[in-house]
């Protein structure tokens, strides 16, 4: 056994019926090697499939296994969000239904975690897809880190694991447009890398359109980054600058080359460039005030239809019970890790 400690393991579930079977059973093979104390917590995302019967059957003989069913599809965050209320372990890992997150690497993840680390992350080293979107997805990573005010790891997605002190402080933070994996990054703590190759799925096709991804791109940006803002005052520099320059050249032309190219193509020219700046502008700005009126909205990040076996209601890991999903709002609480390798979070009122 790599240790004593227990750890909750969730995993979002959205057209993955074809991978159920295989994921638990690789996923039990892979726990028991590591610790003693596990629960395994799948979120059906109201998965249009038939992977909800295939969970309550394995759900009725195995105890460990507990099964959150969300009214509708909230999204993959969401599901993890739900998950990481309903854990009870001293440290929680985070992966995908589809096996794309291999339960083989759990093992390198707790082994790291063990050595104190509260949050250990997989690095997709390499993906078994086509070159585009690898290609794409490296170049996102990389602007992704650029763009944003924290030094994000490269080619890092939710598929980790965290110790329960971060993973009480991701769940304070109220906001409804989240980003696992640049919340992760913003909590702090220790923090490292464990890298690994990523497969394809193992049955089904993806869910994710190209236009998913770009939406998946932006959500990234625009909740870790101020610089679209910054540029808009960038282009209104060089908008006011390039005026300047075509006044003053018009104004010595005008003397000094009276034959000069004048009239309406310059005019239109003109015009097209600075409505583009300002059309440019506005979908910036669009995009932070579509976050902001969702955010002051303050709806339930979820709601949950069912809980099969309940574990932390049940008090099965000796912790107390966790909040409704319909809580909107969350008090302001100060986490701690202690030095070494934290058991348990340590929670206090910041009011």
């Amino acid at each position: 056994m790599l240790t004593g400690k227990s750890i909750s393991v969730v995993v979002a579930c959205y057209r993955d019926a074809g991978s159920v079977h295989e994921m638990y059973r690789r996923l039990t093979a892979v726990l028991r090697e590591i610790t003693p104390c596990y629960e395994i917590i799948y979120v059906n995302d109201n998965s249009p499939d038939n992977a909800l019967e295939l969970l309550a059957e394995i759900a009725e003989r195995d105890p460990r296994l507990t099964v959150i069913t969300h009214s509708r599809n909230f999204g993959s965050q969401m599901a993890f969000t739900s998950g990481m209320q309903q854990s009870t372990g001293d440290a929680v890992v985070l992966m995908d239904g589809d096996l794309q997150d291999p339960p083989e690497v759990i093992p390198a993840l707790a082994a790291e975690w063990a050595k104190g680390f509260e949050v250990v992350y997989g690095v997709r080293e390499r993906r078994r897809e086509n070159a585009l979107k690898e290609l794409a997805r490296k170049v996102f990573y990389r602007l992704y880190r650029h763009l944003s005010y924290l030094q994000m790891p490269l080619d890092a997605g939710d598929f980790s694991i965290m110790s329960r002190c971060v993973v009480d402080s991701i769940l304070q933070m109220p906001e409804r447009d989240r980003f696992l994996r640049g919340l992760r990054t913003w909590v702090g703590f220790r923090q490292t890398g464990v890298p690994y190759v990523r497969p394809e799925r193992f049955a089904g096709e993806s869910t994710n359109s190209m236009l998913d991804n770009l939406r998946w791109a932006k959500r990234g940006i625009f909740s870790f980054s101020y610089q679209p803002l910054e540029l808009i005052s960038l282009l209104a520099f060089a908008a006011t600058v390039m005026t300047g320059i075509a006044i003053l050249l018009y104004t010595l032309f005008y003397f000094l080359i009276p034959q000069s190219p004048r009239g309406f193509l310059t005019i239109l020219v003109a015009v097209l460039f600075l409505g583009a700046v300002q059309l440019f502008s506005l979908s910036i700005i669009a995009e932070y005030l579509g976050r902001i009126f969702e955010e002051v909205k303050q709806r339930p990040r979820y709601i949950v239809r069912e809980i099969r076996n309940d574990r932390k209601s049940a008090g099965l890991h000796g912790l107390p019970g966790g909040e409704g999903a319909l809580k909107a709002t969350e008090p302001a609480v100060s986490v701690s890790c202690p030095r070494g390798h934290p058991t348990q979070s340590n929670l206090s009122s910041a009011n």
